[in-house]
């Protein structure tokens, strides 16, 4: 891998399509950092209001494109980079097109391929942050793609968040970006429905947040444990019924605070399933 040096000196230009949280987010680094921006987005206000900042404006799709060798998206998903990209098909020659937009890793091989039938270069990523705050030292964001393109730009990717490469194929970003949300999307409904559940049976929801804060914090002595298990191909029938036992437990204890248990139910279906009953 190359050699990364920062050089602010001569920083490049970049265009930035997309202004929600995110995209909003990726322009404010790089004017920090002196990087001259040009955005586009649908509704045209946020725009106008990104250039109160700094930024310039284009007026089309194709003229932010042409405007910069990277593009970096900042949209909802895949079905909206075509969406975009569609109204600058003739622009994308010799272009870079950096998506940070939520995919499947299918979605982002077959993106990759529809830049590239185009004459340009799709590099795709996922954001691990908290919220939008992506200065924050924990966030990153995971990348994959043609290595060249994370060495030449490598610059520009880390003047937004801290890179992470994962390799040449381009839907291992959005394997591991879903992945970690995996884990995210289970744990901040059930830190929800844990507190509604004490809250609802009069207890103190305060001091159970703080017993909550603690424990969850010790979960991630789990994880290399769970990866060298399975690593080792383990299989402990008694622990998956235990396990699945106490899925049920909880789940009967959500439904008798009026909280929903529909999450803990699946839980215990994964474990009877395991168990081949």
């Amino acid at each position: 891998m190359a050699d990364h040096k920062i050089n602010t000196i001569n920083a490049p230009s970049v265009t930035v399509i997309g202004l929600g949280p995110m995209g909003k987010a990726t322009v404010r680094m790089l004017l920090n950092q002196e990087y001259r921006v040009t955005v586009w987005n649908r509704t045209s206000a946020k725009a106008e209001r990104m250039a109160a900042e700094g930024t310039a404006s284009a007026a089309t799709v194709s003229e932010a494109v042409r405007a910069n060798e990277v593009t970096i998206l900042s949209l909802t998903d895949y079905t909206a980079m075509y969406d975009v990209l569609s109204q600058a098909e003739n622009a994308l020659d010799g272009k870079v097109i950096v998506n940070l937009s939520s995919g499947t890793p299918q979605e982002a091989r077959d993106g990759a391929k529809w830049v590239d039938d185009r004459g340009g270069t799709l590099f795709t990523g996922g954001f691990i942050s908290q919220s939008d705050d992506i200065e924050h030292e924990l966030s990153y964001v995971l990348y994959s793609g043609p290595q060249r393109i994370y060495d030449q730009y490598w610059t520009l990717l880390q003047s937004i968040c801290r890179p992470e490469y994962l390799g040449d194929d381009p839907g291992l970003s959005q394997l591991y970006y879903q992945a970690m949300l995996a884990l995210f999307h289970p744990f901040l409904l059930t830190v929800q429905q844990s507190i509604s559940a004490v809250d609802d049976a009069n207890g103190d929801s305060g001091r159970f947040a703080a017993f909550a804060a603690d424990f969850t914090a010790n979960l991630t002595e789990f994880v290399p444990l769970i990866h060298r298990l399975h690593q080792q191909g383990a299989n402990d029938n008694a622990s998956d019924a235990m396990m699945r036992a106490s899925a049920g437990h909880v789940a009967d204890t959500f439904n008798a605070a009026g909280v929903d248990d529909s999450i803990l139910r699946a839980v215990e279906r994964v474990y009877e399933n395991r168990l081949g009953s």
